[in-house]
């Protein structure tokens, strides 16, 4: 008995959907967190629905030569001027033609609009495997099929599950088969509550001849349908029997109500993709936190052929098991909290000279904006709101300011580190093209270590920072800036990283910590948590994925 299970990293070996504290990168499709409590708190009904989907296919083009296709679905919300507008991506399944993807991607149901979906699918190419999805340049990867449909036509189904056959790029029929894809819609639970667990096994059967099993866990909730749909897995432990895993985060939205089964599987992972049951136990939300108290634990079970179930030596174990309330960005907007914005922006050589049009750094005298330029009016405009005062320290880096080399100066021409607004930071930026030489290399320490003792030192504990860092290149000081965020993650402070250009930016998918890893220093810390997001900003409407995510954003302390 096998399943596939999801990864786009580490040969599928990752945690996916447990991951502390951070959304998935989905659009929320015009859902907006304000509306929804001015409607709730007068007793009224919103004028939309939450809407989660699920998305699951079945027989898939094969278009790999020795292993099966890497299936990942991306969906978009048709316009009314023909255009899509992407909503969100899942992940990447390895090695499968079945796949049933665990990220959900939100949409708002809206009655009175016909909201047309499209569902894209791309087989991802092996030597994108290392890169998180969000990075993933869709005309690089393979296109398995297309299908479409209106989301009232999903919502308004019984078991709300429709499955579409998905087709060519030039549209429905002919002779090939492109497989079908099932879209299952939940109306997203909006309670603050979740639970971090640390899950352990002991004695598992061994499933392998020449070593031991590599563990990993999937857990899945009933809905209301009768279906089981994945919410997380956890990450793969190597060649163990009694493996323990890194702890799991958890909302409510996932796992439905305290009480809602779930039903949880260890399987052995295999890298072609059959991965092989080992047991499984049905268990809620309430009976995990009972296992926990009772420092007891639970037997696997193994289904047999005549629907029987042959209880296994090997249990489950609930080492920890903590309840959290969730805050969102804006419960610390209404709560009296103040964003204090900082950028930071690269004067490395690599940008190239600025009076050249290639430059990153070129200011086009017809007013085209360079991605610099774009990515300070996109941050600033939005963060410039909750910011009474509208004085943003702005820095350069990387280049010789006066003759000398340094890593964190004034973009302003005077002593003042602080600007007056957007336009300002427009200005000094434009300014500092004319008095700033381009050198290098690209180092990071100093501006966040700059950040860090602006957000320590104020004695106002309702302000929040947010430092923006924009960056066309590949760090030197990697340890070093990861030893500032550890650093750094005990304090008010988030850093948002955009890559502008073309470079190698799988640094920064390390800084981002999307994973679920925490960043550790050179001296063994962990960090507190996770503070940092990056985007890369190819073409400019990539950059909507940066305010979708600001303001679904939980900050937790």
């Amino acid at each position: 008995m096998g399943g596939c299970v999801s990864g786009d990293l580490k040969g599928g070996k990752q945690a996916i959907g447990g991951v502390h504290g951070r959304p998935t990168m989905n659009n929320d499709a015009g859902y907006n967190e304000a509306i929804e409590r001015f409607f709730r708190d007068r007793g009224q009904s919103p004028l939309f629905t939450p809407i989660e989907l699920s998305l699951s296919a079945s027989n898939l083009r094969n278009l790999d030569i020795i292993s099966k296709s890497d299936p990942m679905a991306v969906l978009y919300v048709k316009k009314m001027d023909g255009t899509l507008e992407e909503l969100g991506r899942t992940e990447v399944v390895l090695n499968c033609l079945n796949p049933t993807w665990i990220e959900k991607i939100n949409v708002s149901y809206q009655f009175e609009i016909v909201q047309n979906l499209v569902f894209h699918v791309y087989d991802v190419d092996t030597k994108y495997h290392n890169m998180s999805v969000k990075a993933l340049k869709l005309n690089e990867q393979d296109f398995l099929g297309e299908a479409t449909c209106v989301l009232s036509e999903i919502v308004t189904k019984r078991n709300r599950s429709l499955t579409l056959n998905l087709h060519g790029k030039n549209g429905p029929g002919g002779s090939k088969n492109f497989g079908t894809l099932t879209v299952h819609a939940e109306e997203s639970c909006l309670s603050r509550m979740a639970v971090e667990m640390k899950l352990r096994c002991s004695q598992l059967d061994n499933k392998d001849m020449f070593s031991k099993s590599d563990p990993f866990l999937r857990i899945s909730r009933l809905t209301e349908s009768g279906k089981y749909v994945p919410i997380c897995k956890t990450e793969v432990i190597n060649n163990n029997l009694n493996p323990v895993w890194r702890p799991l985060y958890l909302s409510m939205q996932q796992f439905g109500s305290k009480d809602n089964p779930l039903r949880i599987e260890c399987f052995d992972f295999n890298s072609n993709g059959n991965h092989v049951l080992i047991g499984q136990l049905h268990k809620s939300v309430s009976e995990l936190e009972k296992l926990h108290k009772d420092r007891s634990g639970a037997n696997l079970v193994f289904p047999t052929h005549r629907g029987q179930e042959k209880v296994l030596k090997g249990q489950l174990f609930v080492d920890q098991f903590i309840g959290k309330e969730q805050f969102s960005f804006l419960d610390y907007i209404s709560s009296g909290f103040e964003l204090n914005f900082m950028v930071a922006i690269d004067f490395t050589a690599s940008n190239g000279t600025p009076r050249n049009q290639d430059s990153l750094h070129y200011i086009d005298p017809s007013g085209r904006l360079n991605s610099y330029q774009k990515a300070i009016i996109e941050v600033g405009e939005v963060i410039q709101i909750y910011d009474s005062d509208s004085r943003f320290p702005a820095w350069g880096f990387g280049g010789r300011y006066g003759g000398t080399l340094s890593h964190c100066f004034n973009l302003n021409d005077t002593n003042a580190y602080e600007v007056e607004g957007v336009q300002g930071i427009m200005a000094a930026y434009a300014n500092a093209l004319h008095t700033v030489t381009l050198a290098g290399p690209t180092l990071f320490g100093p501006v966040i270590n700059m950040a860090a003792q602006l957000a320590a030192t104020s004695n106002d504990i309702a302000k929040y920072f947010v430092l923006l860092i924009i960056t066309d290149g590949v760090l030197t000081d990697i340890q070093e800036t990861m030893d500032a965020l550890v650093r750094a993650s005990d304090l008010p402070l988030s850093i948002l990283i955009v890559g502008v250009g073309n470079a190698d930016f799988k640094q920064m998918e390390v800084l981002d910590a999307d994973d679920g890893r925490r960043l550790e220093s050179s001296t063994g810390r962990v960090a507190t948590r996770d503070i940092v997001q990056f985007v890369p900003m190819r073409e400019a409407g990539r950059f909507l994925l940066f305010r979708l995510y600001w303001k679904s954003y939980r900050i937790s302390f």
